[in-house]
């Protein structure tokens, strides 16, 4: 389509059911998308008003909801794809350039003819851009360019995974564009992990990128990291009657690497102790019994996190269970008690070096003292400053936010809905 078709199917309510798709079924989710996709279609006819014909994307953020410091350990994680996400308005060409201007930053231009990595990208959005395109030229794919303007409501450092959702996105494109969409979610999520890990240099798993390129909810088992097991959980949650509810706390991340390493190193060393890479591979009954000679071994928070990893890693498999069940009660019952269990074991809701900022256990008693035992509230991602998630009875969640917010500051919280799509191409 072009430009002014895309523009009047928007005005006549062609796009409506898609909207209700990608981000909920009320009329306000509706007339947001319709506000926000005008508005992205108006800024790239001013940045490339020479395009012809163009293409919609879009890719999700996530949320991990089971299996809190599991995954390090090729443990099971349970996640889901939220209504937050970044789209893009393409228009494909052969000129053998990708052309990226997103909201708010500097636009980036990469050039296809050399797709070798390049130092001076490194941490940079071209390294992302020019590592899929690479690794689509090492599938046999390749990538004629094209010009994009994008906008994304997944902000950076909210704990939705902004980065998996632009590497989901710039996938989908290509596969879209340039593949008639040979490859799977699984594929696109692997070559973005590719991207960020091998071109723009920082260490992550799959997790981020599965969860994004696959939408709904997704258990994932990493006891075989290079082919993690994938299994979409059905449920509709729009239908549950519950919101998911991000708070940003505003904590800070910035002196936090030593404390998130010390939650990989202690499990690591629990797992040696009991002569296994990984805490996946031990047996939890040896464990217990065990603990006694442990203790000369490991120090007792670093066995404390390992019981947490046992315990987290069964419920992540129960609350996808349960969720498959449709028993929203145990449900929330599991994630109430994997909020406890970061708390008293894995001990990750506040940096030991700073015990006096404790945004995240705050956040947690307001949310506690609001919901009156319904629905659940945990830690959400990482831990030790950021985010926390709570699932919020719809008639509860505009009040929710207001008083998270109140303390908090505006913006602070995220009303969100599972997204059932993961990368997604939006048609007339």
């Amino acid at each position: 389509m072009n430009l002014s078709e895309f523009i009047n199917g928007i005005s006549s309510g062609s796009f409506d059911e898609q909207f209700r798709k990608l981000y909920g079924s009320s009329e306000k989710a509706v007339l947001r998308a319709r506000a926000r996709y005008l508005s992205a279609a108006e800024n790239f006819s001013r940045l490339y008003p020479e395009s012809g014909d163009i293409r919609i994307f879009s890719a999700p953020g996530r949320t991990e909801i089971g299996g809190n410091h599991t995954d390090h350990q090729h443990g099971c994680v349970l996640a889901a794809a939220v209504s937050l996400d970044i789209i893009a308005i393409i228009s494909f060409h052969e000129q053998g350039i990708i052309r990226v201007k997103s909201e708010g930053y500097e636009a980036v231009e990469v050039k296809l003819k050399s797709l070798e990595m390049r130092k001076s990208e490194k941490g940079k959005t071209a390294a992302l851009i020019r590592g899929i395109a690479a690794k689509f030229a090492e599938k046999g794919v390749e990538t004629g360019g094209f010009d994009a303007y994008m906008t994304s409501d997944v902000l950076s450092g909210s704990g939705l995974s902004s980065s998996a959702a632009f590497e989901v996105l710039v996938g989908t494109v290509i596969n879209e564009g340039f593949n008639g969409g040979g490859m799977s979610a699984a594929d696109i999520a692997a070559i973005g992990q590719y991207a960020e890990n091998i071109y723009f240099g920082k260490a992550s798993g799959l997790m981020d990128q599965l969860v994004s390129a696959t939408g709904g909810f997704v258990a994932v088992d990493f006891a075989d990291t290079a082919s993690p097991d994938i299994t979409n959980v059905d449920f509709d949650f729009d239908r549950s009657g519950y919101a998911v509810c991000i708070t940003d706390t505003k904590g800070s991340h910035e002196k936090l690497s030593d404390e998130y390493s010390a939650v990989f190193s202690e499990m690591k060393h629990v797992a040696k102790a009991l002569g296994c890479e990984f805490l996946r591979e031990a047996d939890e009954e040896e464990f217990y019994k065990r603990l006694p000679e442990l203790r000369e071994i490991c120090s007792d928070r670093e066995l404390l996190r390992a019981a947490h990893f046992f315990g987290e890693n069964r419920r992540a498999i129960e609350e996808a269970e349960a969720l498959a069940d449709g028993d929203t009660e145990r449900f929330f019952g599991l994630v109430n008690e994997s909020g406890t269990s970061s708390a008293e074991l894995l001990q990750n809701l506040y940096s030991s070096a700073e015990p006096k900022e404790q945004q995240i256990p705050l956040a947690i008693m307001l949310s506690k003292r609001f919901l009156g035992g319904n629905g659940a509230v945990r830690v959400h991602g990482g831990g030790f400053a950021g985010t926390v998630q709570a699932f919020v009875p719809g008639y509860l969640t505009a009040d929710y936010a207001a008083e998270m917010e109140r303390v908090f500051g505006a913006g602070s919280c995220y009303v969100l809905t599972v997204r059932p799509v993961g990368g997604y191409e939006l048609k007339l």
